[in-house]
């Protein structure tokens, strides 16, 4: 391994000056007018595969954006690691709260990153993070010390869905064949306390329409008379969670996994620190549900979010209308033996009950996922736990996150492996909102315990 180490060391500015050219590329899957740079973005990861040595390397269409695929296959009697990564990123907007356009990527020290941090779009989401793999296999490569075949499948619709993937793992199941899959789109809890996540949430997300009137109304002349869907609802959303933060959907709760005291006492030794919570968003104080940690709030424990309202008139001076219909995005983050679509039918049938009879409901689902759950005594778990503390000389502790990352589960339904949440970036990265960064310190921890995880493995 020590060969491989200073390959890399002797390499870390190539290896940002490369991501630099990736992360100029704004691949962004959400907007159609970036097409031909999303398209490029594939092509351009096409060719680092190549040069870090990936056989077979193919920029693979899909109904969609192009799914990238390389392999190195050494012995097929060997185990096999399937390393998946997004080079799609978020729209940048608001632009204008950016320090610097967020194409043009820079390297500034912060409190967090004494070393310095990489800003710009995708930097950790996920760019930084897929091109750890990328750097650490060509060291691998170059050192001639890759133990175990390697798969790469990298894809161009993680920001909207997913739309493409599911298709093509199922009509691939030989190509992309293996005995696990490695993912670093996850966070550590910190630089001090590294963390594998070894477990995700699910996700149901629906858009709501309240429609009252049949036009927009002059709310002096039936101001006080008729309903105005914006408040009603409002009232509706307040009514959604009560003053414990307990969701108040019928049977919300009823397949929620219980999770042990021990388990929970496990996971508490990553010593939650509420005031440094706080002072990291702005916020004087915090809630959630009664009897739960925040960090058990945002891993464990199901929730209900509005992401979204509008309705009416919002340009500029103004216009005294009482709007025909308001509108809402929530999202429900889901805990394991819950599913997409037995909470979707329960909100919707809830929704719809505490509706009052003076407007019509509709409620529109969008996409969903299923929890996923590593067990820590899989092989998996502990090849990356000794990985990272290797690289890290820390004890590294099990962390359930608060996101979703639905590929996971289909991965192992449609290929029967396990995945490795292993990553490296910071809840603090601003993944999805301007001035997103992802420290030096993180990215070359990333690319040393890469190999370290394909040795342990392959044991």
């Amino acid at each position: 391994m020590q060969e491989t180490l200073n390959y890399i060391n002797e390499n870390k500015q190539r290896f940002v000056d490369e991501l630099f050219e990736l992360l100029r590329i704004p691949s962004i899957s959400a907007d159609p007018a970036y097409k031909d740079e999303v398209l490029k973005c594939a092509d351009v990861c096409a060719t680092h595969l190549k040069n870090a040595g990936a056989d077979n390397v193919e920029v693979c269409q899909t109904k969609g954006y192009p799914i990238v695929f390389g392999e190195k296959i050494l012995d097929k009697n060997l185990p096999t690691v399937l390393v998946y990564g997004h080079y799609d990123v978020q729209p940048a907007d608001p632009l204008e709260l950016w320090k610097k356009p967020p194409f043009e990527p820079y390297i500034e020290k912060t409190e967090l990153h004494p070393e310095g941090a990489i800003f710009a779009r995708g930097s950790a989401d996920d760019k930084g993070q897929f091109f750890m793999h990328v750097k650490a296999f060509e060291a691998m490569m170059k050192t001639n010390t890759l133990p175990c075949n390697v798969k790469f499948i990298l894809e161009g619709e993680e920001e909207v869905g997913s739309v493409s993937l599911g298709d093509f793992v199922n009509e691939n199941k030989e190509k992309l064949a293996c005995d696990c899959i490695l993912i670093s789109d996850t966070h550590i809890y910190s630089n001090e306390q590294p963390t594998v996540t070894t477990g995700l949430r699910g996700l149901s997300y629906v858009e709501v329409e309240v429609e009252g009137p049949n036009r927009d109304l002059h709310s002096g002349l039936y101001g006080g008379a008729v309903p105005n869907p914006i408040h009603v609802l409002s009232r509706m959303i307040a009514k959604l969670i009560d003053e414990d933060g307990h969701i108040t959907v019928d049977g919300f709760y009823d397949n929620v996994e219980v999770v042990s005291d021990e388990e929970r006492a496990e996971m508490n030794k990553l010593k939650d620190n509420p005031g440094e919570f706080k002072k990291s968003i702005g916020l004087k104080d915090i809630e959630g549900e009664k009897g739960y940690t925040t960090l058990e709030r945002t891993s464990i424990r199901p929730t209900l979010d509005c992401n979204g309202i509008w309705g009416g008139y919002t340009g500029e001076g103004a216009k005294t209308v009482i709007p025909s219909k308001a509108f809402a995005k929530i999202s429900m983050r889901l805990v394991p033996y819950q599913t997409p679509e037995e909470i979707t039918e329960k909100f919707t049938k809830y929704f719809e009950k505490i509706a009052p009879d003076t407007v019509k409901i509709k409620v529109t689902p969008h996409h969903g996922g299923m929890p996923y759950v590593l067990p820590v005594a899989t092989k998996e778990f502990l090849a990356a736990k000794q990985a990272m503390e290797s690289a890290f000389g820390k004890e590294v502790l099990p962390y359930r996150s608060g996101g979703s990352i639905p590929i996971t589960s289909m991965f192992e339904k449609v290929l029967g492996a396990k995945s490795v949440l292993m990553g490296f970036g910071l809840d603090s990265d601003a993944i999805h909102s301007p001035n997103e960064h992802y420290g030096l310190f993180n990215f070359y921890k990333g690319i040393e315990s890469i190999p370290l995880f394909f040795e342990n493995y392959s044991k």
